[in-house]
């Protein structure tokens, strides 16, 4: 069930990016800026296999980011529009050491 629960966070992150279109930085979603998640976007890539392991940044970023927030986007249609694997997303957060809200 933690497995799912990380799955279901890291694709809601994903969605983020999708809603952060905006190149500001002040511009954010669930504390994440449109940069912040392309940061993560290679380590979620629908496309790519394997993937890479989410890099330093993209751990420090969802480290910062409001994960309760993100896991509301977890069944968002707009993930393959960037192309975004929601599986893989949601190993994002447990690949960087973070643990996911238990409600996600």
């Amino acid at each position: 069930m933690t497995d799912r629960k990380t799955v279901a966070l890291a694709a809601l992150l994903v969605l983020a990016v999708a809603l952060a279109a905006a190149p500001s930085p002040a511009h954010a979603v669930c504390d994440m800026s449109n940069d912040d998640f392309m940061l993560c976007q290679p380590a979620a890539a629908a496309t790519t296999d394997p993937t890479p392991d989410p890099s330093a940044e993209c751990c420090a970023t969802l480290g910062k980011a409001n994960l309760k927030c993100l896991c509301g986007y977890k069944n968002s249609p707009w993930l393959n529009l960037y192309n975004i694997d929601p599986k893989r997303a949601m190993e994002l957060p447990a690949k960087c050491g973070l643990t996911t809200p238990p409600d996600c």
